[in-house]
């Protein structure tokens, strides 16, 4: 079996073999640069792991970083890794009370951020930078056991925090999946998602490990992003939806040179047909690659984009994963049925998640395991998303999926962004409400037009019987939005704002 090496040493080792190698291209909003290279990673996360020592962190402590894109995010990650510290990465704007809240599950050693009014031992950006003055000091090598941590909010909005348990090390120049998923040693990797979020959080420190290149983005932004892919020769970026069709949008999408792309790494949410295809056509079916999973890592699905064409809409097949749909009653579903997701693992058959403010997930007695994601398998084994089952409609006593909702309303020219959500209905018990953002309010598209729209995709039952529009959806940095806030801002079933179909 090869030796795991820890990332804090894999750092070291890298600054050794070549010091003034690039490590992280760092591009702020305004589009100027700053270069960090391994040596400046590998001294400043020592000193950085050094302050944090001095203020009790080992390797039993948990440490949030909660600080946004920069480079001083790589430098308290590596900081606390280097001390066998298990890390939190947690979003710097997010509102004070959810982050009190997630703080209070975790009971962090140190919060590493500019917060005011923090009850726990806080070291600030002025501080972390103050450390550049520390000598370097001989570390000791530790493997964090467990090394990662992710907070959530939860379809339900209780905050709750996912604990990978597994040892945080790796072994060089190994990696599973590299085929499919396209992603090998000394890549470029564009990084413009959050790091807080579980994806671009974990697979940049990947890239980092596997000695790629960061090109990290300090917030998205299209046009930028398609700037950078041609000027770095950018291979892998993990792109979800939202930002697949906001690269779309930009007027050169098409002439800009995209060619060093070896994959575009879709997840996080559903990507409407049409949009995938667009990416397909430009980029080439086997640039595309998307997956299936959850944070709590009990098994995924993969699909690249020649296997799409044949299966358009799936998510992929299982790899390396059993799959079951079932029933309520805990019945596998035959093909074409849509049930709740099962996986399980069959290359780590330990746990791969534990949870702090919440139960464990729903599984089986022979260890399958449901975050609570519904779908349906195809005759070949494809699975399809249905939705989550918190977010499922009941209207009339029929089910509606609101991703599918969305998905037929996202292809109307006028529909820049949608959520589709069920509101109390003294006739329907639910009524399938749209939150639509036009590219602009006053030119919002007539909802007739937008029902004849609906209605030529999916069934009568399935149409929004109310319409909302409004300036800009609260999607997080993520693209991803919490249908059950939405819900409950409008719990009352009505608002001023919202426009009812005549017919409906």
């Amino acid at each position: 079996m090869s030796e795991l090496v820890s990332y804090g040493r894999q750092v070291a080792l890298l600054a050794e073999q070549h010091p003034e190698r690039t490590a992280i291209i760092f591009v702020r909003v305004d589009g100027s640069e700053r270069l960090v290279d391994w040596r400046e990673l590998d001294r400043r996360s020592n000193q950085v792991a050094q302050a944090m020592e001095a203020r009790g962190v080992n390797a039993a402590s948990l440490v949030v970083v909660g600080l946004p894109n920069c480079p001083e995010h790589f430098f308290a990650t590596y900081g606390a890794w280097k001390l066998g510290a298990l890390v939190l990465p947690m979003r710097a704007a997010l509102p004070q009370r959810e982050r009190d809240a997630m703080l209070e599950l975790g009971a962090p050693a140190l919060v590493v951020a500019d917060w005011q009014e923090v009850a726990w031992p806080l070291l600030t950006l002025a501080e972390l930078d103050a450390t550049v003055t520390l000598p370097l000091a001989e570390l000791p090598d530790r493997i964090p056991h467990p090394g990662k941590a992710i907070g959530s909010g939860g379809s339900t909005g209780r905050p709750k925090i996912i604990v990978d348990p597994r040892p945080w090390a790796g072994v060089p120049n190994e990696f599973i999946d590299r085929d499919r998923s396209g992603f090998r040693p000394g890549q470029v990797q564009l990084v413009a998602g959050p790091l807080y979020h579980n994806s671009p959080f974990s697979w940049s420190n990947f890239g980092l490990f596997y000695d790629q290149t960061l090109v990290l983005m300090e917030r998205f932004n299209a046009a930028l992003a398609l700037e950078l892919i041609e000027r770095y020769r950018v291979n892998w970026a993990f792109t979800p939806p939202t930002m697949l069709r906001r690269m779309y949008l930009e007027p050169d999408v098409h002439t800009r040179d995209l060619s060093s792309i070896e994959r575009l790494f879709l997840t996080a949410a559903p990507c409407p047909p049409w949009l995938k295809r667009f990416w397909i056509e430009r980029l080439g079916p086997t640039k595309i690659y998307e997956a299936f999973g959850s944070s709590e890592a009990v098994g995924h699905t993969d699909i690249l984009g020649d296997e799409w064409l044949e299966h358009p809409g799936s998510v992929g097949r299982p790899q390396d994963t059993d799959l079951r749909i079932l029933d309520e009653a805990g019945n596998e579903l035959p093909p074409g049925e849509v049930g709740e997701i099962f996986m399980r693992r069959h290359d780590y058959p330990e746990p791969t998640y534990a949870y702090i403010g919440s139960p464990p997930a729903k599984t089986t007695s022979d260890g399958f395991t449901s975050v609570g994601d519904m779908g349906w398998v195809d005759a070949d084994g494809y699975l399809f998303l249905a939705d989550r089952r918190t977010d499922l409609i009941i209207t009339g006593g029929a089910n509606v999926y609101p991703a599918e909702v969305e998905a037929a309303l996202i292809e109307h020219p006028l529909v820049y962004d949608v959520a589709v959500i069920g509101v109390p209905d003294d006739d329907w018990g639910k009524r399938v409400h749209a939150i639509i953002q036009p590219p602009h309010l006053d030119a919002a598209p007539d909802v007739a037009a937008l029902d004849a729209h609906v209605r030529e995709r999916l069934a009568a039952y399935k149409a929004p019987k109310t319409y909302e529009f409004v300036a800009q959806l609260p999607r997080d940095d993520a693209g991803k939005i919490r249908r059950a806030a939405l819900a409950a801002e409008r719990e009352s079933g009505w608002t001023d704002t919202m426009v009812r179909l005549t017919n409906a």
